[in-house]
């Protein structure tokens, strides 16, 4: 986590939730017409409103808990938000919705691992030159990251009991379980039993005086759930505009996902690019990559019991065009993350292969 004092939580944290609160309120009582053009609009600002909010407050948090639990409730807080759109959009039925939350995971991850890492390492790396991390923590991650992307994304191309892109029951309920007990497992390792393997390796213990006190704490905590419940709601009027309106610019309807992946990781990409800068580039692995564990480990169990549940259909199986845009991704995340130092042009291949991936997004 970018490391800095909050004294107080600015007044744009506190009036934008309850803005959006009220907003909600408005709507679900009929004040609001929820297919006006201007009310549309409003619950758009207020959406990135909310997610700005929920991603301050988490930070706030993240300060009094110190690393890596920063991290961890940075990404938990902004995989929340992710899994509220993707289910608010399953839920409201669009033509498409059985493959947001594949889409919204793969973009999640192209995003963080090519975009966020890309970004981090060129300007870091222009800045300071070689910067250096924790390589046991990142192997950590990878490891786990790469698993879950192929059990989940890739694997279901190729089972036999039913065709592509899906999983039957069994299978999926296999998939959701080990998502989570593997994310928990890794939690497990980054917070108690090798925490030290996530730290900077000259990094320091806040002083009490540089960390909220239990007051701002409380508040941040009370205005960051307001922040979630808002966005859930607000993601549920936008659904179906947002699926016009992609439809009406031709664009495919992956489109959908890289939007949302975008609209929640903007924050915290934001946050990841500011810690390498200020050369705290293992602050930048740890929110990147716990980001992309909590998106596949925490938003599959969750739409997959709602695919179970309610009986929709959920298609995680990758495009062939994915499939080879993910392998590239994990191999070269390997090898760039693979020796505990970055320069320049590690990031610049990222980016690279970033820009296949939104072209690819646009121009299948």
């Amino acid at each position: 986590m970018p490391l800095r004092s909050h004294i107080a939580n600015p007044l744009w944290s506190r009036i934008l939730p309850i803005a959006a609160a009220l907003m909600v309120g408005a709507s679900l009582t009929g004040l609001l017409q929820a297919k006006s053009g201007l009310v549309i609009t409003m619950a758009a600002a207020l959406l990135g409103g909310a997610v700005f909010s929920a991603v301050h407050h988490a930070e706030i948090l993240a300060a009094r808990l110190g690393e890596p639990f920063g991290s961890i409730v940075l990404a938990i807080a902004v995989t929340s938000i992710e899994v509220a759109l993707i289910v608010s959009i399953m839920l409201s039925g669009a033509h498409g919705s059985e493959e947001v939350a594949r889409d919204t995971v793969f973009s999640a991850i192209m995003i963080v691992l090519n975009g966020v890492v890309g970004v981090c390492l060129v300007l870091g790396g222009n800045r300071h030159g070689e910067q250096t991390f924790q390589l046991h923590g990142a192997s950590a991650a990878l490891a786990v990251l790469g698993t879950l992307s192929l059990l989940v994304m890739v694997l279901p191309n190729f089972t036999q009991s039913v065709p592509g892109p899906n999983f039957t029951s069994a299978q999926l309920i296999y998939v959701a379980a080990i998502s989570l007990v593997l994310y928990a497992a890794f939690i497990f390792v980054q917070t108690i039993r090798h925490r030290d393997y996530f730290l900077e390796a000259t990094d320091d213990e806040h002083e009490p005086s540089q960390r909220p006190g239990v007051a701002l704490a409380s508040e941040s905590l009370a205005l960051l759930l307001v922040s979630l419940v808002s966005v859930v709601l607000l993601a549920k009027m936008l659904s179906y505009p947002l699926d016009e309106a992609i439809q009406a610019a031709g664009l495919p309807r992956a489109v959908v996902g890289v939007i949302i992946a975008a609209i929640v990781l903007l924050p915290e990409g934001i946050a990841s690019v500011r810690a390498a800068l200020v050369n705290r580039l293992q602050n930048s692995i740890n929110l990147v990559l716990g980001s992309a564990l909590a998106s596949i480990g925490l938003t599959i169990p969750v739409v997959a019991g709602v695919s179970l549940l309610l009986g929709k259909q959920l298609a995680l199986g990758l495009t062939p065009e994915s499939m080879i845009l993910l392998a590239l991704t994990l191999f070269v995340g390997t090898l760039t993350l693979g020796t505990g130092r970055t320069t320049l042009l590690h990031g610049m291949i990222h980016l690279g292969i970033f820009g296949a991936f939104l072209l690819l997004s646009i121009v299948p």
